[in-house]
């Protein structure tokens, strides 16, 4: 059974840090391109960052460029996001999503690429 379990998140003060962590079982990782993703009140889901399968590419949307980065663990089949210098506009629920459909060592930041997702973790960023 295929499953993407998100952690980390928290109530944190502007220029704070947060690592977020996404631990995936019934498939590797490492396989794949993975991403992270994130919905604000009011707002719709955006894509955060990416990584492709293997030694694949790193992307990142430019309203958290420099700030957040993300990296996997293949030992632990699991994925991090380390947030950095936050922002009260970081506030939202943050997700995690694995693209099975194919090994790509290539990631895109759109929703409609992935199909398996978490249950997402909460980033409150407020003084």
């Amino acid at each position: 059974q295929v499953q993407l379990v998100e952690s980390g998140g928290g109530l944190v003060q502007p220029g704070g840090s947060l690592r977020l962590s996404c631990a995936a079982s019934g498939f590797t990782l490492d396989y794949y391109s993975v991403g992270w993703f994130r919905q604000a009140p009011g707002k719709e889901r955006e894509g955060v960052s990416c990584i492709g399968g293997s030694i694949g590419g790193t992307y990142y949307a430019d309203s958290v460029k420099g700030r957040f980065t993300i990296s996997k663990d293949n030992a632990k089949n699991t994925m991090y996001l380390q947030l950095n210098s936050l922002k009260p506009e970081d506030t939202a629920v943050y997700y995690c999503a694995a693209n099975r459909r194919g090994i790509a060592t290539t990631c895109l930041l759109r929703d409609d690429n992935y199909d398996d997702w978490g249950q997402g973790t909460q980033v409150t960023v407020s003084s």
